[in-house]
């Protein structure tokens, strides 16, 4: 019974992961009006699923075997894990915010593993953390970069301008390629979120675990996408055939290098920097700061990892873990 709650819950977060996720693979797409919801969503979800066949082993034996010593062997504390990132993420996707499961998973793990004293500190503190803190300005910085050499229009990029205008129909299939390599490279890292804790326990293969829980990402995107597509693609900022694949190639190649390396990683911190960069430039008088919705955004980023830590924390000390 309580490996079928287990499996029960990890399917629950699965979804929940999805309906996160979609935003920072097709926000771009969708805000520019070029992709309906529901075509998004499809694609979305098969693409997921090739990454995690092919590339999602390592983070997943970070989160089950390596971020806790002696890894999360018992399923009572992987239900604690997964009850504990689930609701927060839940939290985050009822308010209508894309928020990283990565982070939700890291702190649930993280509470457990101080509960029990067998926190992996080298692990968190010198290679997570500090990913989550210079990836993202990594993000902001090569979005910088690449862009200023598109815009403004200027004497020594005109030519390159009007190339890309006149070959509009080709923008719009690199636009789609580079939506189908985020949701990869989504794929590669954040279905260990769910892998994780059942692989710890033993009572799933990794190779099981990957194929059953990463097509409930494209089922969550379904019941929980739209708010945060809405919000992502259309509140926060609209992106063009041009900047939608600057963002999509910066953000999925720096998750594609964190999956290949073995860490969760928040991807909708990277999608949120890299946007803010084309901001930044189109419109340097004003700071994207300064709106109501991002500083919910970031709010809601800060707050629910602590939550989840604390919550699981709480949960094993009730349990007795």
């Amino acid at each position: 019974m309580e490996y079928i709650l287990l499996i029960f819950l990890s399917i629950l977060f699965a979804m929940n992961m999805g309906g996160s996720g979609i935003a920072p693979s097709f926000s771009s797409l969708y805000g520019g009006g070029f992709i309906k919801k529901k075509k998004a969503i499809l694609l979305f979800g098969a693409f997921v699923i090739l990454g995690a066949i092919t590339l999602g082993r390592n983070v997943s034996v970070t989160i089950g075997k390596k971020l806790v010593s002696g890894g999360i062997h018992e399923p009572a504390l992987a239900l604690i894990v997964i009850v504990s990132a689930t609701t927060c993420l839940l939290i985050a996707n009822l308010l209508k915010i894309p928020q990283s499961t990565s982070m939700e998973t890291v702190s649930a793990v993280a509470g457990a593993g101080l509960y029990l004293k067998k926190l992996n500190a080298e692990i968190l503190f010198f290679k997570i953390i500090p990913s989550w803190l210079i990836f993202p300005l990594l993000s902001f910085f090569l979005t910088s970069l690449i862009y200023r050499k598109i815009y403004p229009p200027t004497n020594d990029n005109i030519n390159l301008y009007e190339k890309l205008f006149l070959n509009e129909k080709k923008l719009k299939i690199v636009s789609y390629l580079s939506a189908l390599y985020v949701s990869f490279a989504i794929g590669t890292n954040n279905v260990a979120n769910a892998v994780g804790p059942l692989y710890g326990t033993g009572i799933i293969d990794m190779k099981e675990g990957l194929l059953l829980l990463s097509p409930f990402f494209g089922i969550g995107a379904l019941i929980f996408g739209s708010g945060t597509l809405e919000t992502a693609g259309k509140r926060v900022a609209k992106l063009g055939l041009i900047s939608s694949p600057v963002v999509a190639f910066v953000t999925g190649s720096i998750l594609l290098i964190a999956s290949l390396l073995g860490i969760p990683f928040p991807l909708v911190e990277l999608n949120l920097c890299s946007i803010m960069a084309i901001s930044r430039i189109k419109n340097p008088e004003v700071s994207i700061f300064q709106t109501g919705e991002i500083r919910r955004i970031l709010f809601i980023w800060s707050a629910t990892p602590l939550l989840a830590l604390f919550l699981s924390y709480g949960l094993c000390h009730i349990a007795g873990v």
